[in-house]
């Protein structure tokens, strides 16, 4: 007869998934602050927001400036 092989239970560790699980809430917490709290950052972040905007117009000014029409 086969003899049935005793398996031992892996025992997981969970420091490393609390961890993550720490990480990802303060992450929500703090995007949420960032969306909800309107004062905070909004200044710095609509001048961020339009001087990309400005620079990404300009430079399509130039790239169909610099192809002629056909």
């Amino acid at each position: 007869m086969l003899k049935r092989q005793k398996t031992i239970p892996l025992k997981r560790k969970k420091k490393g998934q609390s961890t993550v699980e720490y990480i990802i809430l303060v992450a929500g917490v703090l995007a949420a602050i960032l969306v909800f709290v309107p004062g905070i950052f909004s200044t710095s972040f609509n001048a961020a927001l339009s001087s990309a905007a400005n620079q990404m117009t300009n430079f399509s000014g130039r790239l169909s400036g610099s192809y002629p029409n056909q």
